[in-house]
Protein backbone atom coordinates (compact mmCIF):
# COMPACT_ATOMS: atom_id res chain seq x y z
CA UNK A 1 0.00 0.00 0.00
CA UNK A 2 1.37 3.41 -1.05
CA UNK A 3 0.93 6.25 0.98
CA UNK A 4 -0.47 9.42 -0.73
CA UNK A 5 1.09 12.56 -0.59
CA UNK A 6 -1.00 15.46 1.34
CA UNK A 7 -0.50 18.88 -0.55
CA UNK A 8 -0.78 22.14 2.34
CA UNK A 9 -3.63 23.75 1.51
CA UNK A 10 -2.90 27.63 0.60
CA UNK A 11 -4.83 29.23 4.02
CA UNK A 12 -1.88 26.44 5.94
CA UNK A 13 0.91 27.99 4.08
CA UNK A 14 -0.06 31.80 4.55
CA UNK A 15 0.24 31.07 8.31
CA UNK A 16 3.61 30.84 7.44
CA UNK A 17 4.39 34.25 6.08
CA UNK A 18 5.46 35.84 9.21
CA UNK A 19 7.72 33.00 10.15
CA UNK A 20 9.52 33.12 6.33
CA UNK A 21 9.92 36.68 6.33
CA UNK A 22 11.58 36.55 10.28
CA UNK A 23 14.68 34.54 8.95
CA UNK A 24 17.80 36.54 9.07
CA UNK A 25 18.37 39.56 6.59
CA UNK A 26 22.64 40.34 7.37
CA UNK A 27 23.77 36.24 7.92
CA UNK A 28 22.24 33.43 7.56
CA UNK A 29 22.78 29.28 6.91
CA UNK A 30 22.89 26.57 4.43
CA UNK A 31 20.85 24.44 5.78
CA UNK A 32 20.93 22.18 2.28
CA UNK A 33 23.34 21.20 -0.62
CA UNK A 34 21.26 19.69 -3.72
CA UNK A 35 23.14 19.21 -6.44
CA UNK A 36 20.67 17.82 -10.41
CA UNK A 37 23.76 15.39 -11.79
CA UNK A 38 21.07 15.31 -14.77
CA UNK A 39 16.97 15.97 -15.38
CA UNK A 40 15.20 14.26 -12.54
CA UNK A 41 18.16 13.08 -10.63
CA UNK A 42 18.75 14.32 -7.13
CA UNK A 43 22.17 13.65 -4.91
CA UNK A 44 22.22 15.90 -1.54
CA UNK A 45 25.83 16.51 -0.69
CA UNK A 46 27.94 17.80 2.01
CA UNK A 47 29.77 20.02 0.59
CA UNK A 48 30.35 21.13 -2.87
CA UNK A 49 32.44 23.44 -5.18
CA UNK A 50 31.22 26.68 -6.75
CA UNK A 51 32.95 27.42 -10.10
CA UNK A 52 32.80 30.76 -12.32
CA UNK A 53 32.29 27.79 -15.59
CA UNK A 54 30.28 25.66 -14.21
CA UNK A 55 28.30 26.71 -11.27
CA UNK A 56 28.11 24.18 -8.66
CA UNK A 57 30.28 21.51 -9.88
CA UNK A 58 28.94 18.02 -10.91
CA UNK A 59 25.15 19.73 -11.27
CA UNK A 60 23.61 20.17 -14.98
CA UNK A 61 23.30 23.39 -14.80
CA UNK A 62 25.58 23.69 -18.16
CA UNK A 63 23.94 20.73 -19.98
CA UNK A 64 20.46 22.44 -19.36
CA UNK A 65 20.61 25.10 -22.71
CA UNK A 66 17.85 25.14 -24.90
CA UNK A 67 18.07 24.07 -28.82
CA UNK A 68 21.73 25.73 -29.91
CA UNK A 69 21.73 28.13 -26.76
CA UNK A 70 23.69 28.02 -24.02
CA UNK A 71 22.73 28.02 -20.20
CA UNK A 72 21.46 31.34 -19.12
CA UNK A 73 24.66 32.94 -16.92
CA UNK A 74 22.12 34.73 -14.53
CA UNK A 75 20.70 31.08 -13.86
CA UNK A 76 23.67 29.32 -12.83
CA UNK A 77 22.07 28.93 -9.04
CA UNK A 78 19.19 28.74 -6.98
CA UNK A 79 18.91 29.45 -3.74
CA UNK A 80 15.85 28.84 -1.67
CA UNK A 81 14.24 30.01 1.64
CA UNK A 82 14.87 26.48 3.82
CA UNK A 83 11.61 28.22 5.95
CA UNK A 84 9.57 28.65 2.84
CA UNK A 85 10.42 24.48 1.97
CA UNK A 86 9.53 23.07 5.34
CA UNK A 87 5.72 25.38 4.99
CA UNK A 88 5.55 23.80 1.69
CA UNK A 89 7.04 20.18 2.15
CA UNK A 90 6.65 18.67 6.20
CA UNK A 91 8.83 15.65 4.67
CA UNK A 92 12.71 16.36 4.45
CA UNK A 93 12.96 13.36 2.05
CA UNK A 94 11.18 15.42 -0.70
CA UNK A 95 12.85 18.65 0.14
CA UNK A 96 15.48 18.24 -3.18
CA UNK A 97 13.04 17.65 -5.30
CA UNK A 98 11.93 21.53 -5.42
CA UNK A 99 15.07 21.45 -7.86
CA UNK A 100 17.14 24.17 -6.38
CA UNK A 101 21.08 23.61 -5.29
CA UNK A 102 21.19 26.02 -1.79
CA UNK A 103 18.64 26.07 0.26
CA UNK A 104 19.23 28.83 3.15
CA UNK A 105 17.84 30.29 6.37
CA UNK A 106 18.44 33.22 5.28
CA UNK A 107 15.52 36.39 3.90
CA UNK A 108 15.44 36.44 -0.17
CA UNK A 109 13.33 39.12 -0.54
CA UNK A 110 13.85 41.91 -3.40
CA UNK A 111 13.62 44.16 -0.44
CA UNK A 112 16.71 42.29 1.74
CA UNK A 113 18.60 41.64 -1.78
CA UNK A 114 18.20 43.47 -4.76
CA UNK A 115 19.57 42.25 -8.12
CA UNK A 116 23.48 42.62 -8.00
CA UNK A 117 23.81 41.95 -3.91
CA UNK A 118 26.96 40.19 -3.85
CA UNK A 119 27.00 37.43 -1.21
CA UNK A 120 29.61 35.16 0.83
CA UNK A 121 28.48 31.17 0.52
CA UNK A 122 30.82 29.48 2.48
CA UNK A 123 34.30 30.30 0.71
CA UNK A 124 32.77 31.41 -2.65
CA UNK A 125 30.87 35.08 -3.66
CA UNK A 126 27.99 34.64 -5.92
CA UNK A 127 25.72 37.83 -7.08
CA UNK A 128 22.02 37.71 -7.22
CA UNK A 129 20.54 38.24 -10.52
CA UNK A 130 17.23 39.86 -12.25
CA UNK A 131 16.09 36.66 -13.64
CA UNK A 132 12.88 35.61 -11.74
CA UNK A 133 12.93 32.19 -10.22
CA UNK A 134 8.98 31.28 -9.99
CA UNK A 135 6.63 27.92 -9.35
CA UNK A 136 6.56 25.86 -12.21
CA UNK A 137 4.53 22.90 -13.96
CA UNK A 138 7.15 20.44 -12.04
CA UNK A 139 7.06 22.54 -8.89
CA UNK A 140 3.16 21.85 -8.98
CA UNK A 141 3.45 18.32 -9.83
CA UNK A 142 5.45 17.97 -6.50
CA UNK A 143 4.40 20.38 -4.19
CA UNK A 144 0.36 21.08 -5.27
CA UNK A 145 -1.74 23.64 -6.71
CA UNK A 146 -1.85 25.84 -3.62
CA UNK A 147 2.01 25.75 -3.56
CA UNK A 148 2.45 27.29 -6.51
CA UNK A 149 -0.43 29.87 -5.78
CA UNK A 150 1.60 31.07 -2.81
CA UNK A 151 4.92 31.50 -3.95
CA UNK A 152 3.84 33.02 -7.21
CA UNK A 153 1.32 35.15 -4.93
CA UNK A 154 2.27 38.83 -4.36
CA UNK A 155 3.67 38.28 -0.72
CA UNK A 156 5.45 35.18 -2.13
CA UNK A 157 7.11 37.22 -5.24
CA UNK A 158 8.19 40.08 -2.81
CA UNK A 159 9.73 37.56 -0.28
CA UNK A 160 10.98 35.10 -3.30
CA UNK A 161 9.61 32.12 -1.84
CA UNK A 162 10.25 30.10 -4.70
CA UNK A 163 13.84 31.74 -4.74
CA UNK A 164 16.40 33.30 -6.54
CA UNK A 165 18.98 33.54 -9.08
CA UNK A 166 22.32 33.76 -8.96
CA UNK A 167 25.89 33.82 -10.37
CA UNK A 168 29.22 32.51 -8.93
CA UNK A 169 31.54 35.39 -8.77
CA UNK A 170 34.44 34.15 -6.72
CA UNK A 171 34.76 30.42 -7.10
CA UNK A 172 35.10 28.75 -3.98
CA UNK A 173 33.97 25.59 -1.65
CA UNK A 174 30.18 25.51 0.32
CA UNK A 175 29.65 23.39 3.32
CA UNK A 176 26.48 22.49 5.05
CA UNK A 177 26.36 24.76 7.86
CA UNK A 178 28.06 27.70 6.40
CA UNK A 179 27.43 31.11 6.54
CA UNK A 180 25.53 33.43 3.92
CA UNK A 181 25.50 36.69 3.94
CA UNK A 182 26.12 39.98 2.24
CA UNK A 183 29.58 41.16 1.34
Amino acid sequence: MTSEIRFRALAELDEQLAHIAAAPRDEGSVELIVCRPAVGERRELDAGELSLELGLVGDNWKARGKRNKAAHPDMQLNLMNMRALAAIEPDPARWPLAGDQFYVDFNLSDENLPSGTQLTLGEAVIEVTAEPHLGCAKFQQRFGRDAVAFVNSEAGKALNLRGINAKVVQPGWVHIGDRIGKR
